[in-house]
């Protein structure tokens, strides 16, 4: 009869304890955030020793980079899959707008029923087995939704509906504000003071405005 402990082993495969430690860790992430990530909890959780965990991570810091990094992987593929579900049928001008909207509505989505992991996604992480200096980790202009990002404004001036002048920055400017929009909302003052109804109300005229912003002129 197995015990909890050899039973708990059986959780992973062939050897391949590197990513059962990553599931269980993304997990974490999911229902805490960036601050749940650790390590000596996740080898607790997958059946092993901190000994045998730190034979794949350094350390703390490493694990959350990799966990960190699996967060905006989630994030950039579920933009592409509201910019895909777009029907592409229409004007072209329409259709660049309007996959535009669906991904920030996407964004603010993923930013609400993913709570944990938006916010791994853009914590600050360390270096992996360094001495607790700050960690840039990959460049945000080169990450997946950030691309995407720039990708859609493209399409949009190149339908005509947005002024090409108008482009540059525009990718950081639109972010920040869908961003600071999600931070407000998720946890914050949006969420704690105003009904379902006028939440809804104010995402709306916040996109609204962006958008608008960005098509003014053309």
């Amino acid at each position: 009869m197995s015990t909890p402990k050899t039973a708990s082993r059986t959780r992973y495969h062939h050897g391949d304890l590197r990513n059962a430690m990553m599931e269980s860790a993304v997990e974490l992430a999911r229902t805490g955030g960036p601050e749940a990530v650790v390590l000596r909890e996740v080898a607790r959780r997958v059946g092993v020793s901190a000994t045998a965990a730190y034979r794949h991570f350094s350390d703390a810091d490493a694990l959350l980079d990799e966990v960190k990094k699996s967060a905006l992987a989630d994030l950039a593929a579920a933009l592409e899959a509201a910019t895909c579900a777009v029907p592409d049928d229409g004007d072209p001008g329409d259709v660049a707008v309007a996959r535009l909207r669906a991904s920030a509505n996407a964004y603010i989505d993923f930013a609400i029923d993913q709570a944990g992991l938006f916010m791994t996604a853009f914590c600050r992480t360390t270096v992996p087995g360094g001495e607790h200096q700050e960690y840039e980790g990959e460049p945000f202009d080169q990450t997946e939704a950030f691309l995407a990002l720039g990708r859609l404004l493209d399409q949009v001036v190149a339908t005509g509906r947005m002024p090409a002048e108008r482009r540059p920055g525009a990718d950081i400017a639109a972010w920040s504000v869908v961003h600071g929009f999600a931070l407000l909302l998720v946890g914050g003052p949006l969420e704690r003071h105003l009904s379902e109804a006028d939440q809804e109300f104010v995402r709306d005229r916040t996109l609204d405005v962006v958008i608008r912003g960005l098509t003014a002129g053309r």
